[in-house]
């Protein structure tokens, strides 16, 4: 059984809830009642001056809030970005730093502007995952690797993602089709023709037309 001062909070609640609701209807009789005995001049006046002024700055308003919000969130993402690529700088594990690689992608909304410094240690560490992360169990980090090489634009990792076209899963020769017309190869134009037209899955057909339409 409850205590008094358990049951008592829940009855507080339930008091106040009626009132507010009660007080709210109020306001608006009020308001209605203080509208109607307005003149006609003065109701035109608040309609025609007022309200547009009063409109006007709630959109200034609401737009500096969005905005302050959004200049928020950026800063606290580059703080962020700068405490991960600390980390990775100095992380002496080649697994951890190919997961803060792939974090470090992730946050900076899967663009490589202001990862100037580790890019070439990045994109050495996502060549290394394509080798070494094999078997059906790892697709999905071959091909993270495969599309975030595609991000950072790393020339010469092609052959590579050429190669990783033939790939035994399909989720990782989609991401390295994706990579390919990310970088604009055009030295893999004529496996991604064939890729367009021979592979089994519809996904690698399409990233492999996608490809070809951004080299072309």
């Amino acid at each position: 059984m409850p205590s008094p001062s358990q049951t008592q909070p829940e009855e507080t609640h339930r008091a106040i809830n009626p009132f507010v609701g009660l007080l709210g209807l109020g306001l608006i009789v009020a308001a209605i009642w203080v509208w109607n005995h307005l003149t006609f001049d003065t109701q035109d006046y608040i309609t025609e001056d007022i309200l547009p002024i009063l409109g006007g700055v709630l959109v200034l308003g609401i737009s500096a809030w969005i905005g302050t919000k959004k200049w928020r969130a950026r800063k606290e993402r580059l703080q962020l970005r700068d405490r991960l690529l600390q980390r990775f700088q100095k992380e002496p594990s080649a697994h951890k730093r190919r997961d803060l690689a792939f974090t470090l992608i992730e946050v900076n909304q899967f663009e490589a502007e202001g990862l100037d410094t580790v890019a070439e240690p990045m994109a050495e560490l996502f060549i290394w995952t394509l080798k070494t992360a094999l078997g059906d169990k790892q697709h999905r980090i071959r091909g993270m690797a495969a599309s975030y090489l595609g991000i950072l634009k790393h020339q010469p990792s092609i052959p590579l993602l050429i190669r990783t076209l033939e790939d035994d899963h399909a989720h990782v020769r989609a991401c390295a089709a994706l990579a390919l017309g990310r970088m604009r190869a055009q030295d893999a134009k004529s496996k991604l023709e064939e890729t367009m037209k021979e592979d089994w899955d519809q996904t690698v057909r399409s990233r492999s037309k996608e490809a070809l339409e951004r080299i072309r």
